[in-house]
């Protein structure tokens, strides 16, 4: 069962706090539904800026579901805690098929990368609906498979602006996929950390040459999980780069106003 959007008990301190892993920022949340192509129901929740209209959204595409990748996988978490007030960027975030979180399970099956098409689709047709602009894929393993697979083919292609990849694995993309994404002209930031356990930088650096406008970047002493707020800040401020260029970066690390704790969440049944 979905369940409702969390409840933040926000404070204010009289001084700046540090930001922390488990800080929670202001921000218009809300839990949302997609409804696939093929009649499912996805659960994500959305995130956005208070009071105005996002300057980019992004579209949040989840690691592996088989090896515990799901909506709340950190980064994710981070960025929707984080980006709506530092940045006044939207996240969405949402459950592939078959997988569950927190905020409840998606109807169908885990279906290897292929009907997982039909979630990308309905994650971007739901922003669009909104009347969002400069939409943006992110994904993060397993989902940077579903971007570089899918997200660079119509319909998904002509309502994106392009794509930021943390740790491809590049197992399902295939050569063809990074000619069609060099093809389509769309932008591709391609994070990839020094010790991953598929793919490392100068291996990355060689498969997406084929991708004149991808820019690899290896990130010193990361992880394929991006384990730890060093590394989970950098893939932030790597986003936030591409997606809002005009911002002085690195996002601020202390936060003077209203702030939340996340509490633990309880097990998902």
């Amino acid at each position: 069962m979905a369940s409702d959007i969390p409840d933040y008990s926000f404070t204010t301190s009289g001084a700046p706090i540090e930001i922390r892993a488990s800080t929670v920022l202001p921000a218009d949340r809300r839990n949302v539904e997609l409804r696939t192509a093929d009649g499912l129901t996805l659960v994500g929740e959305f995130a956005a800026p208070v009071g105005h209209t996002p300057r980019a959204t992004l579209v949040t595409l989840h690691p592996l579901p088989t090896h515990g990748g799901f909506m709340d996988s950190h980064v994710y978490k981070k960025a929707a805690f984080r980006l709506p007030a530092l940045a006044d960027i939207a996240v969405l975030r949402f459950n592939t098929r078959g997988t569950c979180s927190p905020r409840g399970c998606s109807e169908g099956a885990f279906d290897g990368g292929e009907a997982e098409r039909l979630d990308l689709q309905a994650a971007v047709d739901w922003v669009v609906a909104q009347g969002l602009h400069h939409v943006w894929l992110v994904g993060w393993s397993f989902g940077t498979e579903l971007c570089l697979r899918y997200g660079s083919r119509d319909p998904v292609a002509e309502l994106i602006e392009g794509a930021i990849l943390l740790s491809p694995p590049l197992h399902r993309a295939d050569a063809a996929d990074l000619d069609t994404w060099r093809a389509s002209g769309l932008p591709l930031k391609v994070l990839v950390p020094e010790l991953d356990d598929y793919l490392v930088p100068d291996d990355a650096a060689h498969r997406f040459a084929r991708v004149p406008q991808a820019d690899v970047i290896g990130v010193d002493g990361a992880k394929h999980l991006w384990v730890g707020e060093k590394y989970a800040a950098r893939a932030l401020n790597e986003i936030v780069a591409v997606v809002r260029p005009d911002l002085e970066l690195p996002l601020p690390s202390v936060w003077t106003g209203p702030a939340a704790v996340e509490q633990s969440p309880l097990k998902v049944d």
